[in-house]
């Protein structure tokens, strides 16, 4: 009887016990402010922070920080730029022969797609 209480109680402290976010998750803090978790730092970072260290650590930013989008025919797969609109900046990468969201191509959270300007990084 004493194995099974000591093996239930040591089942329930495994349950109670948290993992690790995953890189890339997000969570929305009591003030608002919407942070993503960068696993090689271990710990939660503003969005364009994690954005900027997952650029650092991918190549960097190809393009840079800018308002407008380079050429087509100059831009390869993989490529990074940071678009800045009126709303706010959004980190796009050039996958499958587009831009898109890096949100869309990285899969960190859905949250994330309605920072800054990605929400209208289309229109």
């Amino acid at each position: 009887m004493k194995k099974l209480a000591i093996g239930l109680l040591l089942g329930l402290s495994a349950c109670a016990a948290t993992a690790e976010p995953t890189n890339g998750e997000a969570k929305q803090g009591e003030n608002g402010v919407l942070t993503m978790w960068d696993s090689n730092r271990q710990s939660w970072l503003n969005v364009e922070p994690f954005w900027l260290e997952y650029a650092k650590q991918n190549g960097g930013l190809t393009w840079g920080k800018t308002d407008s989008y380079p050429d087509y025919d100059k831009v390869n797969e993989g490529d990074k730029i940071l678009i800045q609109l009126a709303q706010g900046n959004c980190l796009m990468e050039f996958f499958h022969s587009r831009w898109r969201r890096a949100n869309d191509v990285r899969r960190w959270n859905d949250q994330v797609n309605n920072f800054g300007g990605c929400p209208h990084v289309f229109e």
